[in-house]
């Protein structure tokens, strides 16, 4: 049997992500960005734009992580075959919401939060760490769906 390089596992990885419910995901994640921020301002305390900003992020990566392989016979015959490699797959393919949460993360924490190089790097390498994890459990309890491939 063929071992997969990294470049066919990220390809299979973008083609489930291909068809992720991205307005749903956007939607969900500006949402929880601004009820954060809001309640932020209105309850006692500093309002955090930084915390707001990467709780949208993680909720953006989850929605659109677990949305694209909820679904897996629908698409076409690549976008199902991707996701149905991503079901028989889970941490393999979690590595790349994760990886992008992260990589959304890092300019809002250096930005943003002023943290630094490091620090932000750290900071946002937890978020995708957390992305990645919930993403990859949610898709191990979804894996009866691969079944039929």
């Amino acid at each position: 049997m063929n071992e997969l390089t990294r470049m066919d596992e990220m390809s299979l990885a973008g083609a489930a992500l291909r068809g992720a419910p991205w307005r749903a995901a956007a939607t969900a994640g500006g949402a929880v960005a601004a009820t954060s921020f809001i309640l932020g301002v209105i309850l006692p305390g500093p309002a955090d734009l930084t915390w707001a900003l990467c709780s949208g992020i993680t909720l953006f990566a989850l929605v659109a992580g677990i949305g694209s392989i909820s679904k897996p016979n629908v698409g076409d015959r690549v976008t199902r075959q991707a996701r149905h490699w991503a079901l028989r797959h889970p941490w393999r393919f979690s590595l790349y919401p994760g990886l992008g949460a992260a990589a959304l993360m890092y300019p809002v924490q250096l930005v943003i939060d002023r943290e630094g190089v490091f620090g932000a790097a750290w900071d946002a390498l937890w978020g995708g760490l957390l992305v990645l994890l919930v993403t990859a459990v949610f898709t191990l309890s979804m894996r009866n769906r691969a079944k039929g491939a």
